[in-house]
């Protein structure tokens, strides 16, 4: 399998204002993301997810090291134009994102400054609201829309633009339970019947756990990396950098610290009720 992302010694220092020192985020990452999979990536809040989301297609560049999106060098000017094709961004909030007064030009609008023509656009811009479940909402102006629907909106954006890879800078962080859970549905399916390579920045440990991979920043580096079951097990250590495992995780292991002998690697509700009702026949 090939890599969408590699980063090889990446370092990165945010410029100092007048006379202060700059703020060293990287000395020497290495990592690399696989392309068509989904990885999320954790850490406490100022570890470099932000920064290192930014990287990926080339917002920031590397002060040493190198970033290749697709085979393609970040640091290359020729290359910024197909990187930002190739990989796309959705940030924290959605209105930032959206420019336009009604929803289909709003999504229209990456692809008409990437020069497509009229009716290729047009099927873009059909085929992606579709995608995200957000097609009856296209006469619809954005701000009359839910958190969700808006976050759904910047995402089929990006989707006209037909990228590989999305990076998703904690795209629910503002979002309610609905919104969230709308939001992280569009997420897996693009993955998962589309094929599109998806980072996902959270805090949210659930939303982590719906990932292949899961990647933990700790200081400038990796403290975990591996499946979410994998990783999530690690308790102390996520208690060590300020984070918890999902509810579910964080149970079995507190009745373990009490005696129980329950695995660590039930992520969802139903396998963990499934799990608890099994020990309590023994």
């Amino acid at each position: 399998m090939s890599n969408a992302i590699v980063a090889e010694h990446l370092a990165y220092t945010y410029p100092g204002v007048e006379d202060t020192p700059g703020v060293t985020v990287f000395e020497d990452l290495n990592l690399s993301v696989a392309e068509g999979s989904f990885t999320a990536i954790l850490g406490s809040n100022g570890c470099g997810k932000s920064t290192l989301a930014k990287h990926f297609n080339a917002i920031l560049l590397p002060s040493g090291g190198k970033v290749w999106v697709f085979g393609m060098d970040t640091q290359e000017e020729e290359n910024l134009i197909a990187i930002r094709r190739t990989t796309g961004m959705v940030f924290q909030n959605p209105d930032n994102q959206i420019v336009a007064n009604v929803v289909e030009e709003d999504v229209a609008f990456g692809p008409e400054n990437l020069g497509v023509a009229s009716p290729e656009i047009r099927r873009r811009v059909d085929h992606a609201l579709k995608q995200v479940g957000m097609y009856e909402y296209r006469e619809h102006a954005p701000h009359l829309l839910s958190g969700g629907q808006k976050q759904r909106v910047a995402i089929a954006g990006i989707i006209a633009m037909e990228p590989k890879c999305i990076v998703l800078d904690e795209p629910t962080a503002m979002l309610d339970p609905r919104g969230r859970r709308e939001v992280m549905d569009t997420i897996t399916q693009l993955n998962q019947q589309k094929g599109i390579t998806v980072i996902l920045i959270t805090h949210h440990m659930e939303e982590a756990a719906k990932a292949q991979r899961v990647i933990v920043l700790d200081k400038g580096g990796i403290a975990a990396d591996g499946t979410p079951e994998a990783v999530f097990a690690q308790v102390p250590l996520l208690h060590s950098l300020g984070l918890a495992a999902p509810e579910t995780v964080e149970l079995c292991w507190e009745l373990n610290q009490r005696g129980s002998q329950l695995p660590l690697d039930r992520l969802d509700v139903e396998s963990c009720a499934q799990t608890l009702y099994e020990s309590l026949k023994v």
